[in-house]
């Protein structure tokens, strides 16, 4: 049997055969992989069984303890079967990633991996080390990897500091059926093109999915624009608090290096061909930049500043576009989607003066706000503080639920927005602020057609702020 490869080619895969792609199924227990070894021998067992490539299983249930990071590489398949857990152990100290391709290391092409069955036991084990890249801190990782399928994850005690899993330049990647609860974000993707996240629970303090194309210097190795994806089938279950979001899409812009300018903790720059970050402390320090970073690899203090070097291919700018979420059930009273640049001590996304990113595409479909208010003030459906170009709501229930456009600081224009809600039913009786638009200058065009509403005392309104809103709406309060 022939494997298809795809060959890395500069930003495009192009396909081919590989009569020589391991074909051979292996049981991890014929390496001494077992519930009653330690975690060095699990981790070293494990190691070997999917260093042989083909299909790895592990199939006697138990509870396997692991101490170590595996290194899954091209053309590998780890499956785990009914009743099988791994379980996290300190027995040589804290480790970050369970899971994490080989490539990562070396910034080079992994493919046709799949991970199936893991049913992941934290443990408290819970660190960013950075040892395998900078950023990358997913307990499964992948970062430079091509055709991933991540299935039947399991994971109900994240901690404060990793991810679940996590994904950073990347292609053709399919998340499905994944159940992550706890502290930290369920799944969370950096830069990269053609995926889908499908069939998930999740309960986690922060971020049920990040989009992050731009992020904190320490929450992805590299920046750039998340895309052409698809999101379905997901719940955001209830929880008593939270920070964060249902979904979050972070962007970002950044300009060439020049003498004088004043940098923080995360700012981006292009020197020679490469994009640096300064890779600080989150105290608010300002640093004066009067030495161009030049360095080929790792980090390098210039001017007291913490220059890292983040990746070789130039990008000035990071978000998402071409994105759709269909069937998606909030339980969770928080904001469900926050297209933003980050804006604080741990990162100023926007660099004053870069060329303004533009998000583009983002389609809701079937999305069921499902809870109650539980805040003194309304929880927004959507917080939008990036140009947007449009944004369409379709066949969705809404609540006591606005959509709220606001400015971050450094950034004078947000251009326009079309604002489209087809078929949406609104299950709240009472007056309903839908949109609010805090952004001077800003211009959104809000069309609503085909709406049901539940209750005759439903009104809706608009503030306009010191923006400018124009609307062609069937809803009561906002007819003509």
């Amino acid at each position: 049997m022939a494997f298809v490869v795809a060959t890395p080619v500069a930003g495009k895969s192009s396909l081919s055969t590989s009569p020589t792609a391991p074909t051979r199924y292996l049981d991890a227990s014929a390496f001494g992989f077992s519930p009653e070894a330690s975690g060095v021998e699990n981790t070293s067992a494990l190691q070997k069984a999917v260093d042989q490539g083909g299909t790895v299983t592990v199939t006697r249930p138990g509870t396997y303890r692991i101490a170590g990071t595996v290194m899954l590489g091209s053309n590998t398949t780890l499956r785990f079967g009914n009743g099988v857990f791994l379980k996290k152990v300190e027995e040589q100290g804290p480790f970050s990633h369970v899971l994490v391709n080989k490539g990562a290391v070396a910034r080079t092409w992994d493919e046709h991996i799949v991970l199936d069955g893991l049913q992941l036991l934290v443990n408290g084990v819970d660190v960013r080390d950075f040892k395998v890249a900078y950023g990358l801190h997913g307990q499964v990782a992948f970062f430079y990897a091509r055709d991933i399928r991540i299935e039947h994850f399991r994971c109900l005690d994240l901690g404060k500091a990793q991810y679940g899993v996590q994904v950073c330049t990347f292609e053709d990647l399919s998340v499905h059926d994944v159940v992550i609860k706890g502290m930290k974000d369920g799944v969370h993707l950096g830069r990269g093109k053609r995926f889908t996240i499908r069939d998930g629970v999740f309960q986690t303090f922060d971020d049920a999915i990040a989009l992050n194309g731009c992020d904190y210097s320490t929450g992805n190795p590299e920046l750039g624009w998340v895309e052409d994806g698809v999101v379905e089938n997901c719940r955001d279950l209830a929880a008593e608090s939270s920070v964060g979001f249902f979904c979050r899409f972070a962007a970002g812009a950044w300009i060439d290096w020049k003498p004088g300018m004043e940098v923080q903790q995360s700012d981006t720059v292009v020197s020679e061909g490469r994009l640096y970050r300064v890779q600080a402390k989150p105290d608010g320090t300002v640093y004066k930049s009067v030495t161009r970073p030049t360095h080929a690899a790792g980090q390098k203090i210039l001017d007291s500043i913490p220059w890292g070097v983040v990746q070789n291919d130039v990008t000035y700018s990071a978000g998402v576009r071409n994105v759709v979420f269909r069937d998606i059930f909030l339980e969770k009273d928080r904001p469900a989607f926050s297209i933003h640049f980050d804006s604080d001590r741990y990162c100023r996304a926007y660099y004053p003066g870069a060329v303004v990113p533009v998000q583009q595409g983002i389609l809701l479909d079937h999305v069921m706000v499902l809870h109650d208010r539980t805040k003194d003030r309304p929880t927004p459906f959507m917080k939008i503080a990036t140009p947007v170009d449009a944004v369409s709501v379709v066949n969705s229930t809404l609540r006591e639920s606005p959509i709220v456009f606001n400015a971050k600081q450094g950034m004078s224009d947000y251009g326009r927005t079309s604002l489209t809600m087809i078929g949406c039913t609104f299950a709240f009786s009472g007056p309903v602020n839908l949109l609010e638009n805090n952004v001077p200058g800003k211009q959104v065009d809000l069309r609503t057609l085909g709406s049901t509403v539940l209750s005759k005392d439903f009104a809706a309104s608009v503030t306009a702020g010191e923006g400018k809103v124009t609307i062609s709406s069937d809803l009561p309060g906002l007819t003509k």
